[in-house]
């Protein structure tokens, strides 16, 4: 079971951050050092099609890479995991390198963790994902972690190369579950703005918005330390102020380079314990659910569900405002009018969620252990249904 304790900061298994270097001269280092003979490189398709970002990768690891592979569909589904699994596991790997955004970073972590426990089929990843049980409580299932290490280089914002969980998605019943373990984080994190200038403006943007919402959430927690709101507020300095230099001028690294160390600290309070809230556990269930790109669940979920915890956390949204730099102002309007500034959707309808599809999404959101930890309590589907409708 999670246990959340303000006064307890968990650390991962990272060892290191590379900030500002190019890729492949960071990737190629790593490697050597990890003394890796067959690394199994898993990439976003656009990169590899589109750019030259692999090739450069591919030619730094030299005869130390044994297979590149690309085919991760967002929200990283199992059938997909599963096919790439069997490819590292016929390459015989050693290392994982990921390049590109969160579902490649989830597929990474999670096909780390399959090749130790030789999962073969859709059945093989129960018994491994975080659950909510009959009473409520949320469960963590104990197991080995991977032998095998990752090394993660993000393209996107969400932030989940520096967690211990990765997110993979049950598509028969379209289902998004949480495998954690502290040996699914990465042994090494590569944090290149300029492989960043491929990324579709929209999934740096929103994704982004991911980031500003991890330490929102962090922020509003009742289980939180001085030390993570202080870190979380920081993020927001950071993400309020490049996200729209990087809007100006997509081609400003600087700028690029604080929006990633800003996602880098919204992640702080999350690896040290400190739970989310509603947004990401209704953003869990959009993106697993109803096929929304993670990034667009936070730019709709955000606002309402910040004005939905006004009530018990009005204190803390104080500090929220005046990280944007609008002390004494709603902390939900201010949210709201940063991702409209930034040209995001902010309804359900807007990302394609229909109204039919409310209810089966607020009753997901219940199975979401995130749902159980919300500042203001959550006690069933019609609480969920009222955030929604928020949204609208």
């Amino acid at each position: 079971m999670f246990g959340y304790d303000a006064s307890t900061l968990g650390q991962t298994a990272t060892e290191r951050v590379h900030m500002g270097r190019p890729a492949a001269e960071a990737l190629g280092e790593e490697a050597e050092t990890l003394g890796a003979q067959r690394v199994f490189l898993l990439v976003s398709s656009t990169l590899r099609n589109n750019t030259d970002e692999i090739t450069r990768i591919e030619s730094a690891l030299g005869s130390r890479l044994a297979l590149t592979y690309d085919g991760i569909a967002p929200h990283a589904p199992r059938t997909d995991v599963l096919k790439a699994m069997a490819a590292a596991r016929a390459a015989e790997a050693d290392l994982i390198i990921t390049v590109g955004g969160g579902s490649v970073t989830d597929a990474g972590k999670v096909i780390a963790l399959g090749m130790k426990h030789n999962m073969l089929a859709h059945e093989d990843f129960e018994g491994f994902y975080v659950y909510v049980d009959g009473n409520g409580d949320t469960v963590a299932p104990v197991f080995e972690g991977p032998d095998i290490r990752v090394i993660c280089c993000p393209t996107t914002l969400s932030g989940g190369e520096f967690n211990t969980m990765g997110g993979v998605t049950d598509d028969r019943e379209n289902k998004k579950q949480g495998y954690t373990h502290r040996l699914m984080a990465p042994v090494a994190i590569v944090l290149d703005p300029a492989l960043t200038v491929h990324t579709p403006e929209w999934l740096w943007h929103s994704t982004g918005v991911r980031a500003v919402d991890h330490a929102l959430e962090s922020l509003a927690s009742r289980h939180s330390s001085y030390f993570c709101d202080g870190v979380a507020e920081s993020a927001l300095r950071l993400l309020s102020s490049a996200m729209p230099a990087v809007k100006s001028d997509p081609g400003d690294l600087d700028a690029r380079l604080q929006c990633q160390v800003g996602a880098w600290q919204s992640m702080i309070p999350i690896i040290g314990g400190v739970p989310m809230g509603a947004s990401h556990a209704i953003g869990h269930v959009l993106g697993g659910t109803a096929d929304v790109p993670h990034g667009y669940c936070s730019c709709v979920m955000a606002p309402a569900v910040l004005a939905f915890n006004k009530p018990v956390s009005g204190d803390k949204q104080d500090k929220i405002s005046a990280s944007f730099g609008r002390p004494g102002e709603d902390a939900s309007t201010v949210v709201d009018e940063f991702i409209r500034g930034l040209g995001m959707p902010r309804t359900l309808g807007e990302v394609g969620v229909a109204d039919d599809q409310l209810d089966l999404i607020a009753e997901y959101t219940m199975l979401d252990f995130w749902s159980r930890t919300n500042p203001r309590e959550i006690t069933g589907p019609a609480d969920v249904r009222a955030i929604l409708e928020q949204a609208r």
